[in-house]
């Protein structure tokens, strides 16, 4: 749940928007989860536009069917909202398209769960999302889905 600070005057529109956003996301509805994109919304500077994000949404799922974002904390600052959240899901399926790092293409499904945390940058524009940029832990993911080996170990550990 998105949560506006005490003392500090956010966006609710934008606010309303993500926490809406990420509901239809959890839930599977991804034609609704799109609809909270502009329809020339960028992805990390490119031009993607809202049928793109539905694409993206739907090689998510297909990889993780149970793939969930939870909120942890979230700031805003005029336009731009930033949400510090876990994601998490279990690998069930192998997407065509380059998703979560691009590593998961063709790659058969491990079964395994996994939980990361991200960071999300959103510009939100008129309650649509215009904009979108995060930093995500796509090798930690990997990792606990089996993918990589374990990070090695220090001396002394």
């Amino acid at each position: 749940m998105l949560q506006e600070l005490k003392g500090t005057e956010f966006p609710s529109e934008a606010f309303k928007s993500l926490e809406q956003f990420h509901d239809a996301l959890n839930r599977g509805d991804l034609d609704v989860a799109a609809s909270y994109f502009a329809e020339d919304c960028q992805n990390h500077g490119r031009r993607l536009g809202r049928a793109g994000v539905r694409t993206v949404l739907g090689e998510i799922k297909i990889n993780f069917p149970d793939a969930r974002l939870t909120t942890l904390n979230s700031v805003a600052e005029g336009e731009w909202v930033v949400v510090r959240c876990t994601y998490s899901g279990t690998h069930r399926g192998s997407s065509r398209f380059p998703v979560d790092g691009g590593m998961l293409v063709g790659v058969q499904p491990t079964g395994r769960t996994f939980e990361v945390r991200h960071i999300h940058m959103y510009r939100v524009l008129d309650g649509k999302i215009a904009e979108h940029f995060a930093n995500r832990d796509d090798v930690g993911m990997m990792r606990q889905l089996g993918l990589l080996p374990p990070p090695p170990s220090l001396p002394g550990q």
